[in-house]
């Protein structure tokens, strides 16, 4: 059933404990299907979009500290004593700021989880010296292209909102989770890949991590029976 709240769009389904869904960047709600119509069976899942996403504009550049909040208003509208959480990618991110302040976050999935420092190839460490250097010298409309394909796709306000949330890093949070966090990664991702997995593994105290071969950043999408599985049992016991 569709909802609106804490003025999200939302799908809500099932009954019981909360199990939230929070996607990815560029992503929607609707990408969580498969997993609606599992985890709802033994959940109340509720599966959100993030302001900005799925036809839902911001007014202004989001921080990470703002949808933060946003999720924070949810899940107070909510009005439960404990949720779970199933976060992709970006929504990664937002349960990682989160927490520790949030108690009502109990256990969580993370897959192609984003939020920590990456690695920086010699490639494109040059393609950000480059840009330096010709930003000086070129109309900024012409260095479009030196932007990732995400990117270049958003309007002006959440280009710069884009911009705020990729250049915060949040390695230094993760000492200070004590919550159970099961991390489910394709073995095949080439946009977290897995040494940033195992960096959160090491990170979280009380993690452990979950590869599915022979798939990708959408390995909840590809594999989906296999990680419905894996993440119940988690989830269950």
């Amino acid at each position: 059933m569709n909802e609106k709240i804490a003025g999200m769009n939302a799908i809500v389904s099932g009954s019981g404990k909360v199990l939230l869904l929070l996607h990815g960047y560029l992503s929607k709600k609707e990408y969580f299907q498969k997993q609606i119509d599992y985890f709802s069976k033994w959940f109340k899942v509720v599966a959100v979009d993030f302001l900005g996403f799925n036809g839902q504009k911001i007014d202004y550049p989001f921080s990470l500290d703002d949808y933060k909040n946003s999720i924070n208003r949810l899940i107070d509208e909510l009005n439960v004593e404990k949720v779970d959480v199933l976060a992709h990618s970006f929504g990664s991110r937002v349960v990682l700021k989160m927490l520790p302040e949030n108690k009502k976050i109990d256990k969580i999935v993370l897959t192609g989880a984003a939020g920590l420092k990456p690695k920086k190839s010699l490639k494109v460490r040059f393609k950000i010296f480059k840009y330096k250097v010709l930003k000086r010298f070129v109309k900024r409309e012409k260095l479009e292209n030196f932007g990732s394909s995400d990117y270049r796709t958003l309007d002006s306000v959440m280009k710069e909102s884009f911009v705020k949330i990729v250049n915060e890093h949040l390695d230094y949070r993760l000492k200070l989770i004590d919550n159970k966090v099961l991390l489910v990664f394709g073995s095949n991702d080439k946009e977290t890949p897995l040494y940033i997995a195992k960096r959160l593994q090491k990170g979280l105290k009380n993690s452990s991590l979950y590869v599915i071969d022979n798939a990708s950043h959408f390995c909840f999408l590809e594999k989906h029976e296999e990680f419905n599985i894996i993440v119940k049992e988690f989830l269950l016991q």
